[in-house]
């Protein structure tokens, strides 16, 4: 009302105050989101290396039970001297594999940086009254042994 009565337009929009206080409050909410996205951030790769070592372990594991119990002579491995996993034909082809880098059975794809070694115990184990063969699949990731991902299975000849 004073404007109009003495001839003053009336002025609309903010002051350099409110608009100070503005920028204050939303530097201040901006600057506490980043710092959480940046925590995030920071640990998201960190699951990447134990899950891909778990993975690559649990993959070998398989394979190996996948294998006849009982030696097939026709090929016979002594690693590291003749390793030649393609040809491995049974579980106690894989006793001394490794440590070598993570591949493809063929050899065809290869993860660098993880590597991988099967222990297959000349002695059997028995679980009750039945002989099993214990194998166990180590995995480490670059990140080191201290990382170390180890997988144990049992293979009864059945």
């Amino acid at each position: 009302m004073y404007a109009r009565r003495f001839g003053h337009k009336l002025r609309r929009g903010f002051t350099l105050i409110e608009l100070i206080v503005f920028i204050v409050i939303v530097s201040v909410g901006l600057a506490g989101v980043l710092s959480s996205l940046n925590v995030s951030v920071r640990g998201s790769a960190d699951p990447l290396q134990p899950k891909q070592a778990l993975a690559i372990a649990e993959a070998m594991l398989e394979e190996v039970l996948l294998k006849p119990y009982t030696p097939v002579p026709v090929y016979v491995a002594s690693c590291p001297a003749t390793c030649d996993r393609p040809q491995f034909d049974d579980i106690d082809d894989y006793a001394n594999y490794g440590p070598v880098t993570a591949a493809s059975i063929d050899g065809s794809i290869t993860v660098p940086g993880y590597t991988v070694q099967v222990r297959v115990p000349v002695a059997t184990v028995a679980i009750g009254a039945v002989a099993m063969k214990q194998i166990t699949v180590t995995v480490v990731p670059p990140s080191g042994a201290a990382n170390a991902i180890s997988l144990t299975g049992y293979r009864a000849d059945y």
